[in-house]
C-alpha cells in the first residue's frame, strides 16, 4: 500500500514542541508564570512541561525540546529517534508517579501519530556526530562531576552533618539533572547557589551533546580524481554553454552526476546550505535528471538547496524541475573580441590610460600555460600570494583557487612586467574552445594605475591569434541597480536601494566592478540565485558569502596576524 505522505506533520511536531520548550523555559527563569492559571492548567495536561526527572529540571528539558523542535522541523531522524524513546518514559512516569493520565493518553497519541508518520522523518546527520556526542558527554560529563564534587565540599561549614563520598557524588548527580540531593545546608543562599552551579553544568553537557548529535552533516568537500576526469570530458563536450564551467574544477568542492553521467552538478555544503555553482555541466538535456539527484540528496540530509550565478537558462531549468524561484543578483561582463576596439570617444579613458601605463616602461606577455617553464610559474605565484590584500583566498563559484597545475594547461595568463620583475598577473580559465573567463586579477600595490585595464586591452588585442573570441570579465553584483539608479526619472526606492550599494562598497567591491567593467563596453549577461523560500534568502547569503570567505569564522585573529607578517616578510623574496 502507497505511503501517504504527509508534508505538514515535522512542521507540526517541530512547532509544538517549540511552544512546550518555551513554556519550560519560562517557568524555569520565571516562576510566577507557571503559577498563572491559565498555563498552570495547561502545562498539567500538555508532556513534556511535566518532565520525567522533576520540575526542578524544566530550564533543562526546555533548552533540549527548543533545540529538537528545530531538528524535527528538519525531518532529522535521530530527533525522531529521541522522541520516540522519550514520549512512552513520559507516559508511564505520568501515569505511574504523577497521576496524570490525561498527559499519559496525550503521550501516547502523540507516540503514535510519530510511528504512523515515520517515514516523513529521513534526514540523516554527519555519521561521526554520533560519535562526537558520545565523547562530548563523557569528557564534559566527566569534568561536571569533578567540578560539581568540589562545588559541594568546598564549603564544608555550611554542610549539615558529615555526608559521605558517596553522598555528595549522589548530590552531584541529582543535581546536574536538576533534583536536590541528599546533602544539606544550613544557609539557603549556598543551597541555591550549590543547586543552579550543578544546574548549569548540567545543561552545558546535554545541550553541547545534543547540539553534536543533532547538527547538520557537514561532508569534506573534495573533487576525487575520477569526478575531475569525468567533468574534464563534459567541459570538453559542452564546455561553451557556461562560462563558470570550468570552475567546477575547484578541488574544494563535490559534484553529482546525472544517472546517464551526461551531467553534473558541483556543489559545497557550508552551513547547512547545499551550494551549487553556475549551471548544471554537460547534454542541457540531462540537466534536469542532474537536478532531481541534486534535491534528493538535500532532502537526505535536510541541506537547503540553493544555486549562485545560474544563468538565464540555468535558472529558467532549476526553477522548473526544482519548484524554486530565482533572483537576479548581478550581471557578467563578457566581451566580444571581434567587436573590441579602442578608437572612439566612448573610449577614450581606456586609451589614455593604457597609452600612459606603456609610456612608463610597462610590457605585457599573452601565453598558454602550458608555455610557461616552471621556474617562471612558481615566481608568478608567490608574487601572486605577496600581493593579495586579505587575509585569505576568497573565491568559490568564479575562482579556480589554484595556478599553474598541469592539468590546467588550457588556462591563458597575462603578465606585465617592468625592470625584469613582475608587477602584475591575470589568470583566464577556459570557456570551451573559443573563449576565456577571469580567474585571478591581481597586482603590485606600487605599480601604476592603470596596469589592469592595460592587461585587458592586451589579452583582448592577442585573442583572435589564440583563437579566443570571447572574454568573460568580472561579475558585477546588482549592476542593473546601479545603473537604472542613476538615470533620470529614477523614482526614491530606487536611488535608496542604490545609495545602499554605494554605502556597501565601502567593504565590498561592488560600484568598483561595475565601473571598470563598463569601460570596456561588454555584453551584459544576468546571473541569478535560486532558492527555495523567500525565509531562506538570508541564509542562503550568508552561507554564500563564507564560501567566498567574504565572512571567514572559526579563524583566529592571532593565525591571521602571523600569516599576515609570513606573506610581508617572503614579499621581497618574490
Amino acid at each position: 500500500m502507497k505511503q501517504i505522505s504527509r508534508p505538514w506533520v515535522p512542521a507540526a511536531a517541530g512547532y509544538a514542541t517549540l511552544v512546550i520548550g518555551l513554556v519550560d523555559i519560562f517557568k524555569a527563569v520565571a516562576p510566577g508564570f507557571g503559577r498563572w492559571r491559565p498555563v498552570a492548567t495547561w502545562a498539567d495536561v500538555v508532556p513534556g512541561i511535566v518532565t520525567t526527572v522533576a520540575r526542578a529540571s524544566s530550564l533543562v528539558v526546555g533548552i533540549l525540546l527548543v533545540m529538537i523542535a528545530h531538528a524535527l522541523r528538519r525531518r532529522k531522524v535521530r530527533a525522531w529517534r529521541a522522541v520516540v524513546v522519550l514520549l512512552p518514559v513520559s507516559a508511564t512516569v505520568a501515569f505511574i508517579h504523577q497521576r496524570h493520565p490525561a498527559t499519559a493518553v496525550i503521550s501516547l497519541v502523540i507516540l503514535a501519530a510519530l510511528l504512523v508518520n515515520r517515514r516523513e522523518f529521513y534526514a540523516l546527520s554527519d555519521p561521526r556526530s554520533r560519535w562526537r556526542a558520545l565523547w562530548n558527554v563523557l569528557a564534559l560529563g566527566t569534568l561536571s562531576l569533578g567540578l560539581g564534587y568540589l562545588i559541594v565540599s568546598m564549603r564544608p561549614r555550611f554542610i549539615v552533618g558529615d555526608p559521605s563520598v558517596l553522598d555528595r557524588l549522589e548530590h552531584v548527580v541529582l543535581g546536574l539533572v536538576g533534583i536536590e540531593g541528599p546533602v544539606t545546608f544550613t544557609v539557603d543562599r549556598v543551597s541555591d547557589l550549590v543547586y543552579f552551579s550543578l544546574l548549569a553544568l548540567g545543561t552545558v553537557t546535554a545541550v553541547t551533546t545534543v547540539y553534536m548529535a543533532l547538527r547538520p552533516a557537514r561532508p569534506i568537500a573534495e573533487l576525487t580524481d575520477e569526478d575531475e576526469k569525468r567533468l574534464r570530458e563534459l567541459l570538453d563536450r559542452h564546455g561553451e554553454r557556461d562560462s563558470l564551467g570550468y570552475f567546477a574544477l575547484r578541488r574544494d568542492k563535490s559534484v553529482l552526476f546525472s544517472p546517464s553521467g551526461k551531467a553534473a552538478i558541483a556543489y559545497r555544503v557550508v552551513s547547512g546550505v547545499m551550494l551549487a555553482s553556475g549551471d548544471p555541466i554537460g547534454d542541457r538535456e540531462a540537466w534536469p535528471a542532474a537536478i532531481k539527484v541534486f534535491m534528493t540528496e538535500a532532502r537526505r540530509h535536510a541541506w537547503v538547496p540553493a544555486v549562485i550565478g545560474c544563468s538565464e537558462t540555468g535558472g529558467e531549468v532549476w526553477t522548473r524541475e526544482a519548484g524554486m524561484s530565482a533572483l537576479e543578483i548581478g550581471d557578467e561582463a563578457v566581451v566580444e573580441v571581434a567587436d573590441f576596439t579602442l578608437e572612439g570617444r566612448a573610449m577614450r579613458n581606456v586609451r589614455q590610460m593604457t597609452n600612459r601605463t606603456e609610456r612608463a616602461g610597462y610590457t605585457c606577455l599573452v601565453r598558454r600555460v602550458s608555455d610557461l617553464p616552471d621556474e617562471e610559474k612558481e615566481r608568478i605565484r608567490a608574487a601572486s600570494v605577496s600581493w593579495r590584500g586579505a587575509e585569505t583566498e576568497r573565491g568559490f563559484s568564479m575562482a579556480l583557487g589554484r595556478f599553474g597545475d598541469p592539468a590546467d594547461a588550457g588556462c591563458v595568463v597575462v603578465t606585465a612586467h617592468k625592470e625584469g620583475e613582475v608587477r602584475a598577473v591575470l589568470h583566464f580559465v577556459p570557456w570551451g574552445p573559443r573563449g576565456v573567463s577571469l580567474d585571478l586579477m591581481r597586482r603590485d600595490r606600487d605599480a601604476d594605475p592603470g596596469l589592469n585595464e592595460l592587461l585587458i586591452v592586451k589579452t583582448l588585442q592577442a585573442a583572435p591569434a589564440m583563437g579566443i573570441t570571447q572574454v568573460s570579465l568580472n561579475f558585477a553584483m546588482f549592476r542593473a541597480a546601479l545603473a537604472r539608479g542613476e538615470r533620470l526619472g529614477a523614482g526614491p526606492v530606487l536611488r535608496a536601494w542604490r545609495g545602499l550599494l554605494v554605502f556597501l562598497s565601502h567593504w565590498f567591491q561592488i560600484e568598483s566592478l561595475y565601473r571598470f567593467n563598463a569601460k570596456f563596453r561588454p555584453i551584459w549577461e544576468p546571473r541569478f540565485v535560486v532558492y527555495p523560500n523567500a525565509r531562506d534568502l538570508p541564509r542562503i547569503g550568508v552561507s554564500a558569502l563564507q564560501a567566498e570567505a567574504f565572512i571567514t569564522l572559526g579563524q583566529p585573529l592571532l593565525k591571521r596576524r602571523v600569516a599576515r607578517l609570513v606573506r610581508n616578510e617572503a614579499a621581497p623574496l618574490a
